[in-house]
This record gives C-alpha cells, sequence and structure tokens, in this order.
C-alpha cells in the first residue's frame, strides 16, 4: 500500500481498505498536498482496485472528518493559484465519484465545506452523534464548488438544501439524518465498528455484481427512466457468463455461503 503524506491507507479487514484524512492539527482540512494525495489515491482505485471491495472514509481524531479547504494556507493566494488548488481539488473529487469500488463515509466530526461535499460524494454516510455539516461557502463570499450544489439537493431536496446553502448554517447528525443527508447515526465510539460491519456485508457480496450496481444506480440520478434501464440491463447481462454468478447460484442451492473471486 502506497504512502501518502496527508491520508493514511490501510486493509483493515478482509477486502476492507480504511482510507483516513490525516490532518488532525489542522482538524483534516484541505491543502494542495492532501487533494494531490487524494487525486493520486482515487485515480489507483480506479485503475486497479485489486482486492478491495468496499471503502471506509473518515477523518483522524475526534474533533472533524474534514473542514473543507484551508484557509490558512489560502490566505493570500493569487487568484490563479488560488484556481490551480481548485482545480486540484475538483480532480480528486471526480476520482472519488468514478470510484468503482462502494466508499462508505463515516463521519465522526465536523465536516464542512468541502468535507461535506467530501462525504456527498461517497455512497452513503455514517454519521457520529457529535458529527456536524455545513456548506460555508456563501459566508466567504464564494459557493459550493465540489458538486455541493448538485448532490445536496440529490440528498435532501432542492428546499432543504436551499436552507443548508444560502444559510451557511450547520446541521447536527439527527437533522442531517431527519433530512436524508446520512443513512444512520452512531455512538461516538461505536461509529467505525458499526461502519465496517455494514462494509463487511459490502465485501462478502460478489464483487463485480456491487460494481455494477453502483454504476447503474449512479447513472439513475442522470438520466430519464427508460434510459436508465437500458443501462441497467447492460450492466446486468454483463454478469451472466461471469464465474461468480455461477458460484452464487451454486451457494444457494447447496446450501453454503459463496466464495466469490471477481471472475
Amino acid at each position: 500500500m502506497k504512502t501518502y503524506e496527508t491520508i493514511a491507507s490501510q486493509m483493515v479487514r478482509e477486502h476492507i481498505l480504511l482510507l483516513t484524512l490525516n490532518r488532525p492539527d489542522a482538524a483534516n482540512s484541505l491543502n494542495t498536498q492532501m487533494g494531490l494525495d487524494l487525486f493520486d489515491f482515487w485515480t489507483e482505485m480506479y485503475r486497479a482496485p485489486g482486492d478491495v471491495r468496499c471503502i471506509v472514509l473518515t477523518g483522524s481524531g475526534e474533533r472533524a472528518f474534514c473542514a473543507g479547504g484551508d484557509l490558512k494556507q489560502r490566505n493570500g493566494m493569487t487568484d490563479q493559484e488560488w484556481m490551480y488548488q481548485h482545480a486540484v481539488f475538483e480532480q480528486a473529487h471526480l476520482g472519488l465519484m468514478d470510484c468503482p469500488v462502494p466508499v462508505i463515509a463515516a463521519v465522526n466530526g465536523a465536516a464542512y465545506g468541502g468535507g461535506s461535499e467530501m462525504a456527498l460524494a461517497c455512497d452513503f454516510i455514517y454519521a457520529a452523534r457529535r458529527a456536524r455539516f455545513a456548506l460555508t461557502e456563501v459566508t466567504l463570499g464564494i459557493i459550493p464548488g465540489n458538486m455541493g450544489t448538485q448532490n445536496l439537493p440529490r440528498a435532501v431536496g432542492v428546499r432543504r438544501a436551499k436552507e443548508i446553502i444560502l444559510t451557511g448554517k450547520p446541521i447536527d447528525a439527527q437533522q442531517a439524518f431527519d433530512w436524508g443527508l446520512v443513512n444512520r447515526v452512531c455512538d461516538d465510539d461505536a461509529l467505525l465498528s458499526e461502519t465496517l460491519e455494514t462494509a463487511e456485508h459490502i465485501a462478502a457480496n460478489a464483487p463485480l455484481s456491487t460494481r455494477q450496481a453502483k454504476k447503474s444506480m449512479t447513472v439513475a440520478t442522470q438520466v430519464d427512466l427508460k434510459n436508465g434501464f437500458s443501462f441497467e440491463l447492460e450492466a446486468y447481462n454483463r454478469l451472466v457468463p461471469t464465474q461468480d454468478r455461477l458460484e452464487g447460484v451454486n451457494a444457494f442451492n447447496e446450501k453454503r455461503k459463496p466464495k466469490f473471486t471477481g471472475q
């Protein structure tokens, strides 16, 4: 596993990778190096996920998941420097969204600005009770710039998204759950174990199936129903000749647990 300056990755259970944003002294905020590290990591996952069947993304420490862009680094940046850095963040963000492997965000603390956008780009979110979510960009003279205005309305609806983004006010984990932003609220000390338990369920399934299902559901938010169905059928038919499909059916009839190989 490659070593990075601002993120830490490790296989913590069979087929499950834990990716940790690792700048705890800066509330795991996004500086240019973290953008470069994340872009490299997600690019490698796209190219060759290997034995990884599920990724859990979290933040180091108890204070924050990710506080957004590092405003101390951004202080005094020229327009060109700012836009260069943001282009790095854009590439990293697109890499996360294009990751073929399911990604669960385990939001352990504050997820502000780009931190909320990163969580929203994951497939779904579990949150600690102490977690807080906010898109504060309008308070800084900008707007969300990593699909926050796109992914948040898809998660909570347009009217609630407008309230969150236009006020810039944080919401707590329970409100985030009530509004559909997160899937589960966990006790603070149980967040990682509960997230990993769900990751184990995903990793136990046929990896080609979970990847095809993920792609098909992503397309569902982008096209009309009939074209979405066409994509689904294409994704389905690619699985019919696989060894895992045969193994799944055989295991069911033999009343045993299937042994999926990703082939």
